[in-house]
């Protein structure tokens, strides 16, 4: 690692995006108040015998949100059963407190899924035992994180990790996760999340365009939050941004070529270099009338084109595919 940069006093963040949309369904849970008659009942919640004296505090005197603050800190492992679940992840409770695991945060949550089988995987986890570690503790939010990935790796070792690391420093890992909003890196035994928009300089659907389970990855570090155990990563820092310069490179009137690298209704995305794609509009695809773009045009082929537009600004290069040479490159 290239520890060249300063750590800044604040990280150079536009905002918490990158950690808010981990937590997202975390709000979607029941309501803590019974339901009036004409409202739903939550079907996701379930609470068994074991957790009967959930609720149980040690004292009147204390704190359940210090004491959480203080078993963090203590990086102590506590071993709690699942009452419930949502979208999101899991749910659990102590000393009156409902907590939350991420599903990311589970040990054993497979990579792969359909977004349809999220609930079914989710409910094998209800009445489990987990031992899980306190990795946020928010009371003016109302939230209590923990994580079972968190218990595989000692506090000193993410103590001695989270000083060594900092922005701007390339790091090496492999893929532990991947989710609609990003991919989560294994750094050495504490995760980073490269957001979906650190992902390419091109347009990316979901993340696993890009990436695959358990590949290798390397990343530069865009802030390092100790306290919360959070590092924001980049994939697409450590290249070249195509764009910075791309309308010295292409004019309007030019013939360029590219593989056709995606097809939606409204038209192509043809990939010109490496995380640089121009759009052909299905207006612009071909002559005459079609309401089907792949009727045309095929995804991997290669063509070429008339470059219409450029913005580096708004990273778009609009393209036409009209009376040009459509014979293959």
């Amino acid at each position: 690692m290239s520890n060249s940069l300063p750590r800044p006093t604040s990280p150079p963040l536009k905002d918490d995006a990158y950690w808010q949309a981990l937590f997202e369904q975390e709000n979607k849970v029941a309501p803590e108040s019974p339901p009036a008659s004409d409202e739903p009942t939550p079907t996701h919640i379930h609470v068994n015998g074991r957790m009967a004296d959930a609720n149980f505090r040690l004292s009147p005197e204390t704190d359940p949100w210090l004491e959480a603050e203080n078993l963090q800190k203590q990086d102590k492992c506590l071993v709690l059963t699942v009452s419930g679940y949502n979208k999101g992840g899991l749910l659990v409770y102590w000393q009156g407190l409902q907590g939350f695991v991420p599903a990311s945060q589970l040990i054993d949550w497979p990579e792969l899924h359909l977004s349809q089988d999220r609930s079914q995987l989710l409910r094998n986890w209800l009445e489990r035992e987990l031992t899980l570690k306190i990795i946020e503790v928010n009371r003016s939010a109302n939230r209590l994180i923990l994580s079972e990935r968190a218990t595989l790796i000692g506090a000193d070792e993410r103590e001695t990790l989270f000083e060594q690391l900092m922005p701007g420093d390339t790091v090496e890992g492999y893929v532990s996760n991947l989710t609609d909003f990003g991919a989560f890196v294994d750094v050495g035994g504490v995760e980073g999340l490269i957001h979906i928009s650190e992902l390419s300089w091109s347009r990316v659907v979901h993340p696993n365009q890009i990436l695959k389970p358990k590949q290798p990855v390397k990343c530069q570090v865009l802030a390092v939050y100790p306290d919360e155990g959070r590092i924001a990563l980049s994939r697409k820092r450590l290249h070249r941004n195509p764009w910075q310069d791309v309308e010295a490179r292409y004019k309007p009137g030019q013939i360029v070529s590219g593989v056709v690298s995606n097809i939606v209704n409204f038209g192509a995305f043809i990939q010109l270099e490496q995380e640089l794609e121009g759009l052909v509009h299905i207006s612009e695809l071909a002559e005459g009338t079609f309401l089907d773009p792949r009727n045309v045009i095929r995804k991997g082929e290669k063509v070429r084109a008339r470059v219409l537009h450029v913005n580096g600004r708004d990273k778009r290069i609009s393209l036409s595919m009209r009376s040009v040479d459509l014979s293959h490159t």
